[in-house]
């Protein structure tokens, strides 16, 4: 076995017992560890948006991007990059995470919910996997947002140091005006969190190994439709089975499509919303995590994408795209249709060969 596959199957597994861990110490239920709806948390806190019930600064998306950052410099890896139609990806990010907000969860909490026996995960895989064909196809007709140039290192550095201060606003909590912000959830979702040195801790370990190791699902899915090749999905197999394993001994799976924690059973919508992350993450070139790990590394890109995924989640929420436990609202229903036809715009436009 290479020294490659080695390296994918460990991140893939500390992954899977990484998420297992956090749920047992406080993490929401099925949420696990949720790109999507962790940053959504981040809106919330900021004030972006006011659903009172996800408000919370979580520390695992800030541990990933600085453990990406602590791999990159110890690998000689930083590099500051960018500049490829980034008001585009800033958009198509927004897509992504009002998408993800549809099925209610990112690939990777996809994975996770699936480990806990919540079968909507495979209904939203089946859509995620759709629009990672369809995002092949576009690949295939030449799609391509441009090449990336050297930017100055400030550039680089720009995410991770707003980390550090998201970290310094969640330590210290200070009140800019009456009644906030920073928000905190008291009841719901964002009010569910392990303690604050576990989740960054833990989230400093997936950055650094996802840096090391390349964990994309959305790669990994891209390059079976590609070339027929499984490393990267090796990893997230990983993540499943660990999880599953984990959540066996804690007693927390529970195999079915309704009564699934903060999730909803609305097939449809689990599909196409997921069907836009995948899309979306193609034309991104990662998926949400490998937006935070590359963007930890430098890349000034895959930094406006996760902003604008931020940007989405205030946005999902404040025009009620938002699903919920109790389903799907109108808005969020046609967000995913539009989302889905916008991204196919998008990379139709941006080919650069007919």
């Amino acid at each position: 076995m290479s020294r490659e596959r080695v390296l994918i199957l460990i991140s893939g597994g500390v992954v899977g017992l990484l998420g297992v861990l956090l749920v047992v110490f406080g993490n929401p239920p099925n949420m696990v560890f949720c790109i999507a709806c962790f940053e959504r948390d981040i809106a919330g806190a900021l004030g972006l948006h006011r659903a009172s019930v996800v408000q919370y600064i979580r520390p695992e998306i800030i541990g990933i991007v600085l453990g990406a950052l602590i791999a990159s410099l110890a690998f000689r890896e930083f590099r500051a990059e960018g500049g490829s139609s980034p008001i585009l990806r800033f958009f198509v990010a927004m897509f992504v995470m009002m998408g993800a907000l549809v099925f209610l969860g990112c690939p990777l909490r996809m994975i996770l919910r699936l480990a806990g026996g919540d079968l909507n995960a495979l209904v939203a895989f089946a859509g995620f996997a759709t629009g990672i064909y369809i995002g092949v196809l576009l690949l295939k007709a030449g799609f391509n947002f441009g090449a990336a140039k050297r930017q100055k290192a400030a550039s680089g550095w720009a995410l991770p140091l707003f980390m550090l201060l998201l970290l310094v606003l969640l330590i210290f909590a200070p009140q800019f005006k009456q009644n906030g912000p920073i928000f905190f959830s008291k009841k719901g979702p964002g009010s569910m969190h392990a303690p604050i040195l576990l989740s960054l801790l833990a989230g400093l370990v997936v950055g650094f190994l996802a840096q090391r190791s390349r964990l994309c699902l959305m790669g990994g899915t891209r390059d079976l439709f590609l070339i027929g090749d499984t490393h990267l999905l090796s990893g997230f197999g990983m993540v499943l089975l660990v999880a599953f394993i984990g959540n066996l001994i804690a007693g927390r799976v529970h195999f079915g499509f309704a009564g699934q924690p903060v999730a909803h059973d609305e097939h449809l919508w689990n599909f196409l919303g997921m069907s836009v992350v995948g899309l979306g993450s193609v034309l991104l070139g990662g998926c949400p995590l490998r937006q935070l790990v590359l963007a930890g590394r430098g890349n000034t890109d895959s930094a406006i994408a996760v902003l604008g995924m931020i940007v989405g989640a205030a946005f999902a929420h404040n025009f009620n795209t938002a699903a919920s436990p109790k389903g799907v609202p109108f808005w969020g229903a046609f967000i995913a249709v539009f989302g889905l036809a916008v991204c196919v715009l998008i990379g139709i436009l941006n080919r650069e060969k007919v």
